[in-house]
């Protein structure tokens, strides 16, 4: 279901039980992040747990929004959004599919970032995983639901500085992303079995269009093999005709 701003309007907005003002956008299969300004920034957290989100960014700036509940999705890719959101203190994106520690390097830049969930990421299966969290991200004083002890902190810094700079070891780790293949992206590039431009834009269209996580799946897989699906096929001689 796209996020659109009637949707965003219709939504179950409360007070909760750490009484913030709370908006509720959970388990409507929401694919991406998108027209949170029609929220005039009145919330103090955000629920899109149960959705299908892929890539957390694309926010407006939001002063007053502090916690994002982001748990049973299907986000790979974090864009940098510290700027559009000063003041995130929580982020509990438990189950998704966040795969390599270079990829949580956006988050480095949300300085007021206190409590932090990667729970069941394949990230959380790297080795050093915990103790290069609480080195790239030191504002964090509860990851995984665990309090950071000092005592991790020191072992932090003992494996991945050397004279007060990163070592080789954070610094390859650092590097390590996951190359992600976003709806839409890539569209201009000549794929294996040399699309035209204008069946390129007619996949690029459909992915937008495209209903359910498997259609997407399915578009993005034809698109890498330089496929055109047999509907659009038909469209792009329909169009030419």
């Amino acid at each position: 279901m796209k996020l659109t701003t009637d949707l965003i309007a219709e939504s179950f907005t409360h007070i909760n039980a750490l009484t913030d003002r709370e908006l509720v956008l959970r388990d409507l299969k929401i694919p991406a992040i998108e027209n949170l300004g029609a929220t005039k920034d009145l919330n103090d957290t955000i629920d899109f747990t149960n959705n299908d989100l892929r890539v957390l960014g694309n926010f407006p700036r939001m002063i007053r929004l502090q916690h994002l509940l982001l748990s049973n999705n299907r986000i790979s890719k974090l864009e940098p959004f510290h700027e559009q959101l000063p003041n995130l203190t929580t982020l509990i994106m438990t189950n998704n599919t966040i795969e390599e520690l270079g990829d949580i390097e956006p988050l480095e830049l949300c300085k007021n970032l206190t409590h932090l969930s990667l729970l069941d990421n394949p990230v959380t299966k790297k080795a050093h995983y915990r103790l290069y969290v609480i080195h790239k991200l030191p504002s964090v004083r509860v990851l995984d639901f665990n309090r950071v002890k000092d005592k991790e902190r020191q072992e932090a810094a003992q494996l991945f500085l050397e004279d007060g700079e990163e070592n080789e070891l954070a610094k390859s780790i650092t590097r390590n992303k996951t190359k992600t293949f976003e709806p839409g992206e890539g569209v201009q590039q000549k794929t294996g079995h040399g699309l035209t431009p204008a069946e390129q834009l007619k996949i690029k269209e459909a992915i937008k269009q495209a209903t359910s996580l498997d259609e997407i799946s399915r578009l993005e897989r034809l698109l890498k093999a330089g496929h055109l699906p047999s509907n659009t096929k038909d469209n792009t001689t329909n169009d030419d005709a």
